[in-house]
């Protein structure tokens, strides 16, 4: 079950409603004590063991996002069929003295009805309460009225209950199912968006290119068109690679190769390999995919060289990524470089805002490599 889906929606509105219900019950208890019961310890005890376990109840029920089935059935037992016994045997045998604890039975019946999963469950739970219900009002000398009153009280909170719960179960499920549907329409537009956006890539590069060479109007021994040639190849296989991938991470592979394609259009001549492509938040994909572009862009300002390489790995089972660009150009002291420029705030920055890290690892003649990160 997702976090903030329609069923758990559906299963915290039912712990606070038949939470609301029970604080209502426990009020008319702590009125009838204080008024009537001051001098009575069973009736102090009782109040107080009331509480106790309809905390724990709840408590229970916030702390792990449902009821489960231990809690309610004691509930059920203490409250609803014992505790009714305790006060009687505690002295107070008049009806009046006893409707309090009673009424806490109408809670517990509906808890029942929400918690319980099969029928036969709450069944036999409502059916309990009724009879010993019915008993403990026949001992204090109650007509058939207030009886036959109370027992409908029961049932119908536990029909009621279990009504409202089916409902909204019912709604939560489709409420998950339209978001599940929602979401994998806009996956598919995504796909088919970033399938139109290669399809427009490769007529403008590779098709440009092969029909200027089966035209004669290009050289292809000409360097320049070697040049081009090699950048439109490496698109390619990255292309056919990113497809495999992308599936499981499409947000990560498509933003990795924006960042790719931003700098050979430029003019860099980029070697990418991906591997094992983690579906990651759009925040942190974005994030990596922008540290990269500055990192190449470092790479044509810079490095004097005209090539980089760019390794982007998931790591730990596909909890973490990790992007690599290397180039063998004339490499940089590192410390020397003004901070709130070019690596340090557009690579450094960027990715610590976004919970990642960076490693920048280079020295005068030794090229330079740049680790990102994400989680830190």
């Amino acid at each position: 079950m997702r976090v903030g889906s329609g069923l758990q929606r559906a299963q915290t509105f039912m712990v606070l409603a038949t939470g609301l219900y029970r604080a209502s019950h426990l009020a008319v208890g702590v009125l009838a004590v204080v008024q009537h019961h001051r001098a009575s310890p069973v009736a102090w005890a009782a109040l107080t063991l009331a509480l106790a376990v309809s905390v724990l109840v709840f408590a229970t029920a916030r702390s792990r996002g449902w009821f489960g089935t231990w809690p309610p059935l004691v509930d059920v037992v203490v409250v609803g069929c014992v505790l009714p016994f305790v006060v009687y045997a505690g002295g107070m045998h008049r009806t009046e003295d006893v409707a309090w604890v009673m009424l806490l039975g109408g809670s517990a019946s509906a808890m029942a009805a929400v918690a319980f999963v099969r029928p036969a469950a709450v069944a036999g739970a409502v059916g309990a309460l009724a009879v010993t219900h019915a008993a403990g009002y026949w001992a204090t000398g109650a007509d058939i009225a207030v009886i036959a009153a109370h027992l409908n009280a029961i049932v119908s909170s536990a029909v009621l209950a279990r009504v409202f719960w089916w409902y909204l179960r019912r709604q939560g499920h489709a409420l998950d199912a339209a978001t599940a549907q929602a979401v994998a329409a806009e996956a598919g537009r995504a796909r088919y968006a970033e399938r139109i956006a290669h399809h427009r890539a490769l007529h403008d590069t590779v098709l440009a290119t092969l029909t200027a060479i089966a035209r004669g109007h290009a050289d292809a021994d000409a360097p320049p068109v070697r040049e081009r040639c090699a950048r439109e190849a490496a698109y390619l296989r990255r292309l056919i690679q990113q497809h495999a991938e992308e599936e499981r991470a499409p947000s990560t592979a498509a933003a990795m190769e924006r960042a790719v394609r931003s700098s050979e259009n430029l003019g860099l001549r980029v070697s990418a390999q991906y591997d094992n492509l983690p579906e990651i938040p759009a925040h942190a994909a974005e994030a990596l995919a922008a540290a990269t572009t500055e990192a190449l862009n470092n790479v044509l300002r810079h490095a004097g060289t005209g090539h980089a390489c760019v390794t982007v790995v998931g790591e730990g089972g596909g909890e973490r990524v990790v992007v690599t660009v290397v180039d063998r150009g004339v490499g940089f002291e590192p410390d020397t470089v003004a901070k709130g420029l070019g690596l340090r705030s557009s690579v450094h920055l960027r990715m610590s805002e976004a919970g990642g890290a960076a490693v920048v690892d280079s020295a005068p003649g030794e090229g330079t490599r740049i680790e990102l990160r994400w989680p830190a």
